[in-house]
Parts: structure tokens; C-alpha cells; sequence
């Protein structure tokens, strides 16, 4: 295998583990650079990617090349520069030239990402053309399309939410591609951390009027993952004077979060009723057939050929998102790549385990209490305290909730845990939040969202 191929498919792996923002900040133009024993070295392409992947992203990464490596790996250096040319060991041998390609010539180790526009901020390959339509998302792809038809007038502004890896980066920026292919309009995508960290340096640089010139000069402004502007105040003061001076000319705002603007704790009352005053469309979890219309696209997307069994196999196991689709696509080309034939529907049982069956990592009511605090952006003190205010209530409820059914926790621990409340307390709790579950969709998803931070490292 050589480092090309390896770095794919390990990047495949930490793309499921990292917030997506990030990932595409973090991991773009890295590569695989060296091997040996036991150590590999990654390449980034400046000192700062250097020092924040060694200090935040480091546990990923291992995880990642232990996961697609046979090779016992120990230690991660990183150097600033290009890969060579080089390989590992265990290179696929020669295919003869009247042999059907499992993946074609050109499918090189890039990041989808690197085309990013630098003026725009948008990707040329996130098209309405190969945005998968299903009955999840039917209803955000309409608004989508009225929205490239009637810019400024028709859902403004436009609030998706949903889930991880289901699609919302690349449906809002399919929306950028199209205004601008049809309309030739001034278009800037970018992320709330981008955009926070555009503020930071303007304001170092005493550069903060043209910059806030920049984003009001725009005809579309979508933001994506805004829930991470909810962090500061500064930040969302800056954005609520963009947001209105847009809105005013009837300029289209676009918006994706992770949850409903409800369900984001920090985010200031004026920023919350002006999101909710526009269109707000949930996007769900691909169905069965649109699990296999999705394989079926990426895998022709990549030159890759699949029998319909392992289509129809992959489909049936990997439920929850398109991003892990792709993840279990990654791992059966990898295989495609190893043995220079398809891989039967045994071998894709065997590989898709280690995804499915894999054992949820240990975790412990001090890490529970952690991740709910920083989801709902409360201190710790005040989760465990006996605080009553009804910002609180909610979150501890959660907490109580999830100490119970992940870690089966007693009761008297709960309460005891959790505000020193009484045994009854830590009931009433549970029941309360388990019988919201069956009814909320928000709460799901907001518990859903908890779990996956909770044993994401």
C-alpha cells in the first residue's frame, strides 16, 4: 500500500471523529510523509497546523492509522513540507491493462475540500447535480432550489439543521454554485470558526471595518455550523449587524447548525427569534434505498466497482449518515486496493465489523457531567450544584438520563452525583426525559449529539 493510499483511507476514518469544520481546517494539503518502525510522520503545510494537530487532533490520528494499518503503530511525528513519491511496503501488484480497474487512474489522495474558491469559500463539487435526494431530505432541497429562484425573497433567512454527515454542507453550498452559475451574484461561504477567527485578526490588525465591508457587500452569506458562534458574545454581536444590514437590502442569508436555533443554549434572544423568523428545515437520516442510491453514486464517483450484494450489505448495516457511508466505502476500496479484486460479501462482513460491532470506549460520570456542561455551554459546578433555575434543570436532567441507561448508574449515585439530589429525584429525571424521547425530535437529536462527543476520544 503506498502512503498515498494509506493516508486516504486513515483520513477517512478521523473525517468520522472530527467536527467537520475542523477537519476541513485542520486536515487539508496533510499527508503521509515516512514510515518507520512503528513511527509514522505526517506533513502539513505550516507550523501552525503542525502544533494543532499535535496538541488536539494527535489521539485521532493514531486511532485512525492503527485502524488501517496491520503494523503496530506507536508514535506520530510531524514535519512541515510536501510527501515524497514513496511507498510502504506490500505495494498491490501490476494489474494487466485489459483488467477492469477497481479505481480509476486519477484518484489521487486529495481532500474534497482543496478546491475550496478562495474568494467564495465555496467547493465546485457540492452541485444540486450530485446532491442525493431522499425522503430525509426532500423537503430542505426544495427549500434549496426556491431559494437559487427567488434569492433574497423566498425563505430568508434559510436555517437547516440536522445531524452529523448528513449532507447540509453540501446542500447549502450547492445553493452558492448555482446562484452564482445562473445569476453571476457575489457569493461568501464560510464557517462560524473561520469567521471567528476573521473577526480575531481584523480586530488585531485594526482591520475590522473592511472586513465587515467584505460580508456586507455579499449577495448570498451562508454560514455553516453556526452553533460555534454561540460561544462568545462579541461574535454574535458582529453577526447580528451583518445579519441586519443583509436582511434589510433583501440580501439571502443561508444558516446550518447541528441543532434547531431553540435547542442553542448561549445564542442571544435576538439572533434566535430572527433565525426562527425565517424558514427552519430539519434534515433527517437517509432511508434504505437512498442509503444504496448514495453507495451506489460514490462508488461511481470513484471508479470503483462493487457488486450489489456488498452494496445492498453496507446499505443495511451503516444507518446512521452519509459521512459514515463514505467511511465504509473507504474501508472496502482500501481492501479493492490490497487485492486487486472486488471484495466478496464475506470479506465486506468482516470489514464493516470492526465499524458496526466495535465496543463503545470506556467512559465515566465525570466525562458524562464534562460533555454535558460544554454541550449546553454551562459550567460544571453549576450542573452538579443545587441550582433550580430552569437553565440548569434541563441539562442535569440530560446528564441524569444518560448516567443511567450508558453507565447504569444507580439512582442514589445519580442524585447524589448530580446536585445531591434525593433517589427519587434522579427517577423522576430519568422517566421524565425518556418519555420527551419518544415525542421530541429536537431532544433526540440533542442526546444523539451528547453521545457521540461522549465517546468520540
Amino acid at each position: 500500500m503506498d502512503y498515498q493510499e494509506l493516508w486516504k483511507a486513515a483520513l477517512g476514518e478521523i473525517e468520522l471523529a472530527v467536527p467537520r469544520p475542523s477537519f476541513i481546517t485542520w486536515f487539508k494539503e496533510t499527508s503521509v510523509s515516512g514510515i518507520s518502525e512503528g513511527t509514522i510522520t505526517i506533513a502539513v503545510p505550516n507550523g501552525f497546523a503542525k502544533e494543532w494537530l499535535q496538541s488536539k487532533y494527535n489521539k485521532f490520528i493514531i486511532r485512525a492509522l492503527r485502524n488501517v494499518t496491520e503494523d503496530k503503530v506507536r508514535e506520530i511525528t510531524y514535519v512541515i513540507g510536501k510527501y515524497p513519491q514513496g511507498s510502504v511496503e506490500n505495494k498491490p501488484k501490476e494489474r494487466s491493462p485489459k483488467t477492469r480497474p477497481l479505481v480509476s487512474p486519477n484518484d489521487e489522495m486529495q481532500l474534497k475540500d482543496l478546491q475550496v474558491n478562495p474568494e467564495t469559500g465555496l467547493n465546485p463539487r457540492y452541485t444540486f447535480e450530485n446532491f442525493i435526494v431522499g425522503s430525509f431530505n426532500e423537503l430542505a432541497n426544495g427549500a434549496a432550489r426556491a431559494v437559487v429562484q427567488n434569492l433574497g425573497l423566498a425563505y430568508n433567512p434559510l436555517f437547516i439543521f440536522g445531524g452529523v454527515g448528513l449532507g447540509k454542507t453540501h446542500l447549502i453550498q450547492a445553493i452558492g454554485n448555482e446562484v452564482i452559475k445562473n445569476h453571476g451574484s457575489k457569493v461568501r461561504c464560510v464557517t462560524s470558526e473561520k469567521y471567528m477567527g476573521e473577526i480575531v485578526e481584523a480586530l488585531s490588525n485594526q482591520t475590522i471595518n473592511q472586513l465587515k465591508e467584505r460580508y456586507r457587500k455579499v449577495d448570498l452569506l451562508i454560514m455553516d455550523d453556526i452553533q460555534f458562534i454561540a460561544r462568545t458574545e462579541k461574535m454574535q454581536e458582529e453577526f447580528f449587524h451583518t445579519f441586519n444590514v443583509l436582511y434589510q437590502q433583501n440580501k439571502q442569508i443561508i444558516i446550518s447548525s447541528d441543532r434547531p436555533p431553540s435547542a442553542i443554549p448561549t445564542l442571544e434572544s435576538r439572533l434566535r427569534s430572527r433565525f426562527e423568523g425565517g424558514c427552519l428545515i430539519d434534515i433527517g437520516e437517509p432511508d434504505f434505498e437512498t442509503r444504496v442510491t448514495i453507495l451506489k453514486a460514490k462508488a461511481n464517483e470513484k471508479g470503483i466497482f462493487l457488486p450489489e450484494d456488498v452494496i445492498l450489505h453496507t446499505a443495511a448495516v451503516i444507518k446512521n449518515n452519509i459521512r459514515e457511508l463514505e467511511g465504509a466505502l473507504a474501508r472496502l476500496t482500501l481492501s479493492a486496493r490490497a487485492t486487486s479484486l472486488p471484495p466478496t460479501l464475506e470479506e465486506t462482513k468482516k470489514i464493516l465489523e470492526q465499524v458496526t460491532q466495535a465496543p463503545k470506549k470506556f467512559t465515566s460520570p465525570k466525562k458524562v457531567i464534562r460533555v454535558v456542561s460544554d454541550f449546553y455551554e454551562i459550567a460544571e459546578k453549576e450542573l452538579i450544584n443545587p441550582s433550580r433555575r430552569k437553565e440548569i434543570v434541563k441539562p442535569r436532567q440530560i446528564a441524569m438520563y444518560i448516567l443511567r441507561e450508558e453507565l447504569k448508574c444507580s439512582y442514589p449515585f445519580i442524585g447524589e452525583k448530580l446536585g445531591k439530589k434525593d433517589h427519587t429525584t434522579a427517577i423522576h429525571a430519568c422517566k421524565k426525559i425518556d418519555r420527551e424521547m419518544k415525542t421530541n425530535a429536537d431532544l433526540q437529536n440533542e442526546i444523539k449529539l451528547i453521545k457521540e462527543k461522549i465517546y468520540s476520544v
